[in-house]
């Protein structure tokens, strides 16, 4: 915060930050005549939308007092906003003005009195957050009277040709608001100044114990140097770089092939006449021994070749100063002249300062043992001032081709480029335009754009709406990313180049298309994608209405909305997202389970905005389940938290290293995973998401020559561990990859066959597994449905009339269903390779069952694996993980949610995290995550130590869905219960039920009301497919806003609950902003009622009216606001809603 003083000498401390849209208002009421003069008529949002940095000045009240919007052309039809270089260099003496390092101011606006104070203000916050920025010019067709307070800043641009072009032309300098710092050699009477900036810098240690001394300051060495930077003679800065670099440890964990190594490597020189005849196979070898070197070097870990680095052993600056690090950087280079990297490590928890925005970090592999980030800058990155973006022509094909030859899905590059060149079109006529970008004659990289041909598409699929007005960008102005390629040394100048792409192109938005490994559709080259994630925000899927589409005819959305697309993660790039920095979290956040809980946390790291995870590790049994199409795979129950077309749409693959294998050890002193394939993977915060699986179950191991009853066995031989070899056709089922694999074997060696296959368990998916198998073709009289003993409480179906239906489906399949059976031996006992009989005990006879597969669903609980990691880790494990209401354990790095953990005894309850959904769990924990990380969020307070008794309670059904047997599709929505409560149940009210259709005709739905009248349970069971993510929509929902539901259910008006929620009129509700709409109608329905009384009172003093007129007045009023807010929701949806009017439509 800082503190400027107005024209009339008063005080305000004030707070200068990038604008929002919901500044738009008060900016457009500082525009006077005086500003409209210069900078013309302006749209405010739209110039807040477009502006590539638009600042807003506040005062501790939050008013604004001044804002300033500056775009990377100049104002107005003047000249085209790709050609102002030469016009301003041919009329103004301005050739030191470059697209880099000039912006163009747009609009500049103030309270009066605080006018030029605000103005430097503003001045000084954008050459201190724009590193590269020098100038900022004025360029206006209008010659108005400038603001007094520009025009002690702006100075006039001299011109060099007559008065052809009548304009405003002012500039100004960034050494007149924010110089850059003085840097020389470090002196002995330095050690005063520097040693301080240490002191301060201790809370957050960037380097390990840093060691300073004034001998170390004066002593002279060609491998060491130290420097300081100043400003007005004041050291506010340090830096000791070295020569001496182990390039060995940096070979050993990091992949350096892209940087030569860091070495010198040595081409050998052709050596007589004949050595010249053929210089492309010369080339060729060389090129062929250096990259063996190279390989070589990588994989022993030794050097190969004369160190071509130095590094950076020590660092500091006043946080004032810190954006000018920069100014270091030159000075450094300079100190070694035959040397072309420089380096610096950090921790890897260490956050990132603004010296490392100049440096290219070099990725790790997720089982890199090094606590520590390597960031590379190189000699030519200090051209990129003298860098140039322009349109490509057909000369640059050798060098665009040169450039990407190593790459994968180059020739698609360069078949676009041809393409370009010919027609500047593709083959589907859509418009192509292709950029390179040079440095000191070279071309160092290239971007192929084109038109979107699908923004509508993208509007209604993405959230695009969440980062940019879609209102003010014409159709025109979005373009997709086809091919990105730019050296590494010049990774950190990425940001500029998108800006450069999107003005020589006359772009506001680029979006990227990220599609899964699965489909084919990936024919773009980006070289490298994290450089662009770099700089783009990741946009969310959108929930889709599943509409009625025969139903509706041309009242359906467009063709363009509703047509199948194959799914992709998608991420935009806009004008003013090119200078809004990102925040880089280099900490190893390590997640242990693909399940709901797991990918929940993935998901929203991921999604944020404004952070970008460089760390984050998924470790699975069977990897990340996207990567394979499992829509049909079938055997077990789904929770629809996740399909395949949603993991497609996340973009897991861009920023989550995924590790193959089981969690086998934790070692806390050290942290890091052991993990089945023996890879250490190390970790500053570890989620363990793991959740519960089905067990091979062990044979109690009876006599069965001896009768022998269920009672008579001890409790305790069911929970034993199986560890003997597991037959080739006993397939207990996990997860997809398990699935699949059965699948598979069936079809190959059981389909065919006369053999009986036993199920065995008694959870929902064993009927989901008879579905599958019954629809592979196998006959139900070779079922055997074989179900222990249940639990207390548990049961599979809440709903008796799916009970009855599912079990009369399978006996009308002819599938047999055997009650309350103890598996007790495998193969009488003997060698269980391959499986051939089980036998059971019962509540009577033992059950004896030949067998072709057995498909085990039973013995659900923690995996061996996970709880061995956990007890010797000395995590508190009592049953489950035990965990506190913030999903800590014992250990403060360690986190875990979802059905593996349980409660700690001190909270005395009964819930635990099985009760609640699992994916909102993972949310909350991500959620926690973030405080640890995001600077835009305080640090979560520590609760109360009243409340710190107190279980959280979740909000989101738990669901449940599959295909049962008989064919029919199952779903079951549900308020979170506990599952271990003592007390009787609760009985639903009767009368709170709307049930329509039956079970027998395949249509049945019930709804349960709770006393609120909110839809609680939600259960339907249907021969034909259901609309799932519609039916999800309305848990939560009160019945007047389904339309009065339960008033027209009692008169008889609902007979089709199916037929019902397909009409038009209830679309809107399945809407994904929906929510937010019945938000903001509870907001105006509150502020009415709270200002009905005082509104009445006052009338009633006024004129004294009667109630009933006063009341229907106000009644009148709110029924007004509420009418304006439904119209706009709906006009504003229009595009995903246009089966109801809008105004001006009829």
């Amino acid at each position: 915060m800082r503190t400027i003083t107005s024209a009339s000498g008063q005080k305000e401390t004030i707070l200068v930050r990038r604008s929002e849209s919901a500044d738009a208002q008060e900016i457009g009421s500082l525009i006077g005549p005086s500003a409209q003069a210069v900078f013309g008529r302006v749209n405010v949002i739209e110039l807040l939308e477009k502006a590539n940095l638009a600042v807003t000045l506040t005062n501790e009240k939050d008013d604004i007092l001044a804002h300033a919007s500056f775009f990377d052309h100049p104002i107005g039809d003047l000249v085209d906003q790709a050609q102002w270089e030469p016009f301003l260099q041919k009329h103004f003496r301005a050739e030191k003005c470059t697209p880099l390092n000039t912006l163009f101011l747009h609009l500049f606006v103030a309270q009066t009195n605080f006018s030029s104070a605000s103005a430097k203000e503003i001045m000084r916050a954008v050459f201190n957050a724009v590193t590269e920025l020098e100038y900022i010019c004025l360029v206006s067709p209008n010659l108005g009277g400038l603001d007094p307070a520009l025009n002690e800043i702006l100075k006039p641009l001299k011109r060099l040709t007559g008065p052809g072009h009548q304009c405003l032309a002012l500039i100004t300098h960034r050494s007149k608001h924010f110089p850059c710092l003085h840097v020389r050699p470090a002196r002995v009477e330095d050690y005063d100044d520097i040693m301080p900036l240490f002191e301060k810098q201790r809370k957050q240690p960037v380097f390990d114990q840093p060691y300073l001394s004034a001998e170390l300051l004066e002593a002279k060495s060609e491998d060491c140097h130290s420097a300081v930077c100043e400003i007005d003679g004041v050291v506010v800065g340090f830096i000791r770089v070295t020569a001496d670099v182990d390039l060995s440890v940096l070979h050993a964990n990091f992949e350096l092939s892209e940087f030569d190594g860091l070495c010198n490597v040595q081409q050998p020189e052709p050596d007589g006449p004949a050595a010249q005849s053929d210089p492309s196979e010369d080339e060729k070898e060389q090129t062929q021994t250096s990259t063996l070197q190279q390989e070589e070097a990588q994989s022993t870990g030794t050097v190969s070749g004369k160190s071509n680095a130095f590094c950076i052993q020590l660092f500091v600056i006043d946080k004032e100063y810190e954006t000018r690090s920069v100014d270091f950087i030159p000075h450094i280079f300079k100190l070694f002249p035959d040397l072309n990297f420089c380096i610096i490590t950090v921790p890897s928890g260490a956050p990132v300062f603004p010296l490392l925005q100049n440096f290219v970090r070099v990725p790790s592999g997720p089982t890199n043992l090094l606590s520590r980030e390597l960031y590379i800058c190189h000699r030519a990155g200090l051209w990129a001032l003298s860098v140039e973006v322009r349109p490509a022509v057909p000369a640059d094909r050798p060098a665009v081709s040169s450039l990407v030859k190593d790459l994968n899905l180059s020739e698609f590059l360069l078949q676009d480029l041809d393409r370009f060149y010919e027609s500047h079109c593709d083959t589907n006529a859509v418009p192509l335009q292709a950029f390179v970008s040079e440095a000191d004659g070279e071309v160092v990289g290239i971007v192929i754009i084109r038109d979107e041909q699908d923004i509508e598409f993208i509007r209604g699929h993405y959230n695009i709406e969440n980062f940019i007005y879609f209102s003010h960008h014409r159709h025109e102005e979005h373009a997709q990313m086809r091919h990105f390629v730019l050296k590494p040394i010049f990774q950190h100048f990425t940001k500029h180049l998108f800006k450069e792409v999107l003005r020589l192109a006359h772009k506001s938005c680029l979006y990227h298309r990220l599609y899964p490994p699965c489909h084919s559709h990936e024919n773009s080259c980006v070289h490298h994608l994290d450089v662009v994630l770099n700089c783009a925000v990741p946009v969310r899927p959108r929930r889709q209405i599943i509409y009625p589409l025969e139903e509706l005819g041309m009242n359906a959305p467009s063709r363009q909305l509703t047509e199948y697309q194959a799914p992709f993660a998608l991420s935009l790039i806009s004008r003013k997202l090119t200078m809004e920095p990102k925040v880089a979290i280099n900490a190893r956040i390590v997640v242990v389970g693909a399940s709901d809980t797991g990918l929940s946390v993935l998901e929203v790291l991921c999604f944020c905005p404004h952070l970008r995870f460089n760390k984050l590790t998924l470790i699975s049994t069977h990897g990340f389940p996207g990567d394979y199409s499992h829509e049909d795979v079938g055997f077990l129950s789904t929770s629809h938290a996740y399909s395949s077309r949603d993991l497609a749409q996340i973009p897991v693959h861009s920023c989550v290293s995924v590790v193959t294998g089981k969690m086998v050890g934790i070692n806390r002193k050290s942290k890091y995973v052991r993990v089945s394939g023996g890879e250490k993977v190390p970790y500053d915060h570890l989620v363990l998401c793991t959740g519960l699986q089905y067990r091979v179950p062990c044979p109690t191991g009876v006599d069965l020559s001896q009768p022998i009853t269920n009672s008579q066995l001890q409790l305790q031989s069911a929970h034993r561990r199986y560890s003997g070899p597991v037959p080739s056709n006993l397939f207990t089922l996990n997860d997809l990859h398990d699935c699949m694999a059965a699948r598979h074997w069936l079809h190959a060696n059981f389909v065919e066959l006369e053999d009986n296959a036993i199920v065995y368990g008694n959870s929902i998916d064993v009927y989901t597994t008879i579905e599958t198998l019954l629809s592979l073709g196998i006959r139900g009289s070779r079922i055997r449905l074989v179900l222990p003993p249940p639990e207390p409480g548990m049961s599979c179906f809440t709903d008796s009339a799916v009970d009855k239906a599912v079990t009369r489906a399978m006996e009308s399949a002819e599938v047999q269903i055997h009650h309350n059976c103890v598996l007790a031996q495998m193969n009488h006992g003997e060698q269980p390779e391959p499986l051939t009989s089980v036998s059971f005990t019962t509540d009577a006879e033992p059950l004896h069952l030949h067998c072709g597969v057995f498909i085990n669903l039973s013995n659900k609980g923690v995996d061996y694996d996970a709880f061995k990691s956990i007890n010797k880790s000395f995590l508190v494990f009592d049953s489950r993980l035990v965990i506190t209401s913030t999903f800590s354990t014992n250990d403060p790095f360690i986190y875990s949610a979802g059905p593996l953990t349980i409660f700690s005894h001190h909270y005395y309850t009964e819930w635990s995290h099985a009760d609640f959904n699992s994916k909102e769990l993972g949310q909350e924990l991500a959620a926690m995550l973030l405080h640890l990380f995001d600077p835009t969020l305080e640090p979560a307070d520590e609760p109360p130590a009243e409340m710190d008794c107190l279980v959280p309670m979740y909000k989101q059904a738990k669901i449940q869905g599959g295909k049962l047997p008989g064919g029919y599709n199952y779903l079951h929505v549900t308020k979170p219960t506990a599952s271990n409560l003592t007390g009787p149940a609760v009985e639903r009210l009767q009368d709170r039920g709307v049930v329509t259709g039956r079970v027998e005709t395949g249509d049945y739905f019930c709804l349960h009301l709770d006393r609120y009248e909110q839809v609680e349970t939600l259960t339907c069971l249907s021969l034909k497919p259901l609309p799932v993510s519609n039916y999800l929509c309305l848990y939560g929902k009160h019945e007047q806003l389904l339309g009065q539901l339960l008033g027209r259910y009692n008169e008889g008006l609902i007979r089709d609950l199916y037929s019902f929620f397909r009409e038009s009129r209830c679309l809107a509700i399945f809407h994904d902003r929906f929510s937010d709409f019945e938000k903001e109608l509870r907001q105006i329905v509150s502020k009415t009622l709270k200002g009905d009384e005082s509104k009445k009172q006052a009338m009633t003093e006024e004129d004294g009216s009667n109630s009933l007129h006063m009341d229907s007045f106000l009644h009148e009023e709110s029924q007004a606001a509420l009418r304006s807010s439904t119209v706009k929701y709906l006009t504003f949806n229009r595009n995903l809603l246009p089966m109801f009017a809008h105004p001006g439509q009829l």
